[in-house]
């Protein structure tokens, strides 16, 4: 058995950089490889709790560890200057757009290059090596750029508790001729990370408390509404408890589905204004009051900005504030706080929850089927959902998802081909779970190449490629030419990457009865497998919400500019 002082390895920023990833929660890094950051690489390598995962490129790289952080509440990717930065740039945009903690760190030029007015490569020519940070600077909650040891650990620190603390993205340069070298700052084993955490202004939390339940308690049929950034606000768990102790209707708005057990008795569905869940919408519109709880308002979650909530209805529970109707408005205030200390205020109150029982019609049958839906009965709570941006959006918010079942997508950013590196990193992160991923072919094409990841890091999600010809999804906006794109022979596509090296089953259905029968296989013989299912579906086959969503959203982009 090795003492303490042998397991110890050098004082290098490094190791330092890996040690405190794996401090952190971190055991997979997305990278590609470049001149400037190989000597960092071979450090994180060296880390024995670290697997590094090559990607095929930056961009999937980044869409990698945002899926993550989902899963695991960090993630990380590697790097090389400039043209690997503005490569990976777009994923960590959408990773900031959904309060995503990302550690992206670029290997940069050489600390001697730096102010010699050298012109170096992967450079766009100028001898300003700062072009990769300026980028960055939008997209990011910190920026730290590493060319001396002396500073080195701390801002490394502080970059990394930031992106904790703030749950957003930060970006790391490191100097290519940098991460070997021994500095005395370096202790062997980095002193391990304590986060204070951050507390409610308590005279604040009592009034936004107060100030709610006054609000609340008066209405005859009040509503609770879910949104995505109870993830961010660590106050999941705050919001069922009060919603088990206020009795109201909890609906969830569409960027927030996952987050709220589905099974809970007073769940009914998700507020998406005109396309929201059958009976759900009118029981949130007709409330004489409604907290929306870490929402977020945008284009897409409004319908074309056309949600019937009118302001002096509604409490709003933000991340550090809380607004009650018109006002008046609480800083300091922290979700989760306010949340349990507002549930020994509220009366209990269901007059909303029996309306809702009262009109509510169970679904019919699908046609054709006595059982549930092939895509349903595949969910547990040993699985989770990852949807693509476009009709797959419409059609997995239908789920019904069981307890501890996971549910993905990206609705703030709307990258298209997000899904499939968020499929390799969600999956590399949560190996106990099956992910199931549905992913349109005009996405798939954006991003195919990681599948080559997937199945050489072994993983064994079921992606469903839905090959409608295009990008329906941008039909129902405004149609055009530019949106009917080259047919790909998708499963010949993933054979080819597979190459026979690796364990991947691919089919191809064009009928209910092959789906089946490829749900069966996926779930039975090939249950270890990565397995590609193309599923062929007419051109102009959509869901209503689509059709309905798309109007009103083609209608918010083409409104006439405002006279002058």
């Amino acid at each position: 058995m090795q003492d303490g002082s042998a397991r110890r390895g050098p004082g290098t920023l490094g190791r330092h950089l890996a040690r405190r990833l794996v401090q952190v929660g971190v055991r997979d890094v997305f990278s590609v490889p470049g001149d400037f950051n190989l000597t960092l690489l071979d450090h994180l390598i060296a880390e024995p709790e670290l697997n590094l995962v090559g990607c095929c490129n930056e961009l999937n790289a980044g869409y990698a560890a945002d899926g993550y952080a989902r899963a695991r509440g960090v993630g990380a990717c590697v790097v090389t200057f400039t043209v690997g930065g503005l490569s990976v740039i777009n994923a960590v945009a959408g990773s900031f757009s959904e309060n995503l903690p990302i550690i992206c760190v670029a290997g940069g030029p050489n600390s001697n290059d730096y102010g010699t007015n050298r012109i170096l490569h992967h450079t766009i020519g100028l001898p300003d090596f700062s072009q990769e940070l300026r980028c960055f600077q939008t997209v990011t909650c910190h920026q730290a750029v590493i060319n001396n040891l002396d500073d080195a650990h701390e801002m490394i620190d502080t970059a990394i508790s930031t992106a904790l603390k703030e749950s957003k993205p930060v970006y790391i340069s490191i100097s290519c001729n940098l991460p070997g070298i021994f500095h005395p700052t370096f202790a062997n084993e980095p002193v391990p990370y304590f986060l204070a955490p951050m507390v409610s202004n308590q005279l604040g939390l009592e009034a936004a408390v107060e100030a709610t339940a006054a609000f609340l308690n008066k209405a005859v049929k009040p509503v609770l509404v879910a949104g995505p950034n109870l993830r961010v606000a660590k106050a999941q768990q705050a919001f069922v408890e009060l919603a088990d102790a206020c009795g109201y209707p909890i609906a969830i708005m569409p960027s927030a589905k996952g987050l709220v057990p589905e099974h809970h008795p007073h769940f009914i569905g998700t507020y998406w204004g005109a396309v929201s869940t059958n009976f759900c919408g009118e029981i949130v519109e007709s409330a004489d009051a409604y907290m929306f709880v870490g929402p977020i308002f945008n284009d897409y979650s409004s319908v074309g900005y056309s949600l019937l909530i009118k302001k002096e209805k509604a409490v709003v529970a933000k991340r550090n504030r809380v607004t009650v109707g018109n006002g008046p408005s609480f800083g300091w205030v922290f979700m989760a706080e306010f949340l349990a200390a507002l549930s020994h205020k509220l009366k209990r109150n269901t007059t909303a929850m029996e309306n809702y029982r009262r009109i509510y019609v169970p679904p019919s049958m699908p046609m054709r089927r006595e059982n549930n839906e092939p895509l349903r009965s595949m969910l547990s709570g040993e699985t989770s959902v990852i949807a693509e941006t476009g009709d797959s959006w419409f059609n997995c918010q239908k789920l019904h998802l069981p307890e501890n079942c996971g549910y993905e997508f990206q609705m703030q950013y709307g990258s298209i081909g997000w899904s499939v590196g968020a499929t390799l990193g969600y999956a590399q992160a949560a190996k106990e779970k099956r992910v199931i991923a549905c992913i349109g072919d005009g996405s798939f094409q954006v991003t195919a190449q990681d599948v080559s990841t997937m199945i050489q890091q072994g993983q064994h999600s079921i992606i469903f490629l839905i090959n409608n010809g295009g990008y329906t999804i941008e039909v129902e906006i405004h149609d055009g030419p530019y949106n009917v794109i080259k047919n790909w022979n998708y499963t010949a596509v993933v054979d080819a990457i597979n190459n026979q090296a690796g364990k991947c089953w691919t089919c191809k259905v064009n009928t209910e009865e092959q789906l089946e029968e490829s749900i069966a296989t996926a779930t039975g013989d090939k249950k270890d497998c990565l397995c590609f299912i193309e599923v062929i579906v007419h051109k102009d086959d959509t869901s209503k919400e689509l059709l309905e969503w798309g109007s009103r959203v083609s209608s918010a982009n083409s409104r006439a500019p405002n006279p002058q």
